[in-house]
């Protein structure tokens, strides 16, 4: 176990956003057996920027950058991680699939490792130690209130915490705190291709991203179309490692979203052509529009892909 617990990192963070939940427009209901939910889906760029924080278990840091795309602009994040196998992968990433009766999310967050119930902490080198646990749900409100007293419970098992020890933070995709928390998420989906990709990403030691935060859309659906876009033609991810130059090579050109044989249509039309199955879209669309990894060991630095502006620019129509 690592000295660093992403779990009560998060947890003070979570505090600070119910102590100042008016000031945030964030709603905070503490349910029967304990469990404090902070609803977030009311927040502005300040709750989304903390939301994204404890995703990354108080490992990374967001702030808010103009982004210039010479005839337009659009509102982005800059965000810097620290330990990023741990902040992105044993942490960010929203690959907890938290099913309790009729309800469904994928969760994101520290929570996740102490779970541990993914695949893919067999291979990480990092698992939390912890007797708070922190939950991250991209949901609204009212699709989680009517289980949330069982899906608290199930997380809290499944993480070996009591239910008052559990914070469950949830938003929305379309509002203000889901398109900031998803654009924060740069860096690690970078992290993600390159680990199936078969990179060491043990080797990466630091992340650095911006990413344009989408417009509001007026559904869910479209807002996954929104936010999705702004990663895969505007976001940029810059790393540094510590590898042998051949093996970055190995895989650099392959890491950009350009890469992929779905690239070029904005995200929702892609969806629509696949007839609504996510599962159809190819896995390796999901990464940053460009990339550069500097290597530490010789000092070189290599540059993949680039900003597609066309669909960036549909984002304003």
């Amino acid at each position: 176990m690592s000295e660093i617990s992403i779990n009560k990192r998060a947890a003070a963070i979570a505090e600070q956003m119910i102590a100042d939940a008016e000031a945030l427009g964030v709603e905070v209901k503490v349910l029967s057996n304990g469990a404090k939910v902070i609803n977030a889906a009311g927040g502005g760029l300040k709750a989304g920027k903390l939301f994204a924080e404890v995703c990354m278990g108080g490992l990374g840091e967001v702030n808010f950058t103009t982004l210039d795309f010479g005839s337009f602009w659009l509102p982005g994040v800059s965000v810097s991680v620290e330990k990023p196998l741990v902040a992105c992968m044993a942490s960010q990433y929203a690959g907890w699939a938290i099913k309790v009766g009729k309800f469904f999310a994928m969760g994101s967050g520290p929570a996740r490792a102490l779970s541990c119930v993914e695949e893919l902490y067999q291979k990480l080198s990092y698992k939390d130690e912890s007797d708070v646990a922190v939950i991250a749900l991209e949901v609204g409100a009212q699709r989680a209130a009517p289980l949330l007293e069982e899906v608290a419970e199930y997380i809290a098992r499944k993480c070996g915490v009591s239910p008052d020890k559990l914070y469950i933070l949830i938003a929305p995709t379309a509002s203000v705190v889901g398109s900031v928390q998803i654009a924060a998420r740069v860096v690690e989906t970078g992290m993600h291709k390159m680990m199936e990709l078969g990179f060491d990403i043990e080797c990466i030691t630091s992340g650095y991203g911006t990413c344009p935060i989408a417009p509001i859309a007026e559904d869910d659906l479209k807002a996954i179309g929104r936010t999705n876009d702004c990663v895969l033609y505007g976001g940029r991810a810059f790393y540094t490692v510590q590898a042998e130059d051949a093996e970055i090579e190995r895989v650099i050109e392959q890491i950009p979203s350009s890469a992929s044989r779905d690239y070029g249509k904005p995200f929702y039309e892609l969806f629509q052509a696949y007839g609504g199955d996510f599962y159809k879209i190819d896995p390796f669309l999901f990464s940053p529009a460009e990339v550069l990894i500097n290597n530490l060991a010789s000092g070189k630095t290599y540059h993949a892909g680039g900003l597609n502006l066309k669909v960036l620019r549909g984002l304003l129509e």
